[in-house]
């Protein structure tokens, strides 16, 4: 039978609402056979997501990366997902540790705006509701929701709140050095939702030639945030560059409503993926 592969979640260790032990489950009920915890610039969720993953399941361990394409003005945000890479190595440890600071720093910063605003919103409280995860926007948008000033993270996320009025940049990684970090740590790069219009701006496909000649490994082809032409486009553009193609949820839990295994990655991707590997190998629950 054909393995039901997810390759992009998150738990409470970023920004998901299902703690790492919850979501090894859930997506083992879920019906998937490998599931990946991709939270955002950490690996804290690691070690609990493996103690409870479910028998004859496997985890990818992983991590999505917050970068910046210093092309154009202003720099483009983008994601790129790491997976199996060495948790260890020394400069991508540094370099996720300033990336967690600087969206602390930028919450903090945020929240300062709202109640400058008269909006009446905790910094205490939005992280406690981290849990000591990396602190996101959507923290925030879950108090603004517990303030009755919004009904859903979605709307939280719209041009009166935190999609433009009270949005603000963070520090993140030139997305050439994270290639390079995520190939050195042995990990293995994928260019998360790389065509998605409806989050904002794109990165040209000259760029993404640029990032697979040094070392990005893969697109991710089909997401909730990708129409159908704009999945058929990444797939060609895979193609033409002889880059692997992935298929996933981006499960964040009730902040969003897509489910696990909503949109999952063949086999012979994943293979490719198992196999330009060296930092850290799956872990597969007997």
């Amino acid at each position: 039978m054909t393995p039901r592969i997810d390759l992009h979640t998150h738990s409470t260790a970023s920004d998901g609402t299902l703690t790492p032990a919850e979501l090894v489950r859930a997506a083992a009920d879920a019906g998937l056979d490998v599931v990946a915890l991709t939270d955002h610039d950490t690996t804290a969720g690691w070690d609990a997501a493996a103690r409870a993953l479910p028998p004859g399941r496997t985890l990818i361990r992983g991590a999505e990366l917050s970068c910046r394409w210093h092309g154009a003005e202003p720099a483009v945000p983008l994601h790129l997902l790491a997976y199996l890479f060495d948790p260890a190595e020394p400069e991508l440890v540094a370099e996720l540790a300033r990336v967690r600071q600087a969206r602390r720093e930028r919450g903090e910063r945020i929240v300062r705006l709202l109640q400058a605003d008269g909006i009446e919103v905790s910094w205490p409280e939005i992280l406690a509701g981290a849990a000591g995860g990396t602190v996101g926007r959507p923290h925030i948008a879950a108090a603004l929701i517990r303030a009755g000033l919004v009904a859903t993270t979605t709307e939280a996320f719209g041009p009166d709140w935190l999609g433009e009025r009270y949005r603000l940049p963070k520090d993140d990684i030139d997305v050439f050095r994270a290639v390079a970090l995520v190939r050195a740590a042995g990990g293995v790069p994928v260019f998360a939702h790389p065509r998605a219009t409806r989050r904002g701006r794109i990165v040209p496909d000259e760029l993404i030639a640029e990032l697979a000649a040094a070392g990005l490994a893969g697109l991710e082809a089909d997401h909730e945030d990708h129409s159908p032409a704009e999945r058929a486009h990444v797939r060609g553009l895979a193609a033409e560059l002889g880059l692997l193609v992935t298929g996933s949820s981006d499960f964040h839990g009730s902040h969003k409503t897509v489910r696990l295994g909503a949109h999952t990655t063949d086999q012979e991707a994943y293979e490719r993926i198992l196999a330009e590997a060296s930092g850290v190998t799956p872990v597969i629950s007997t």
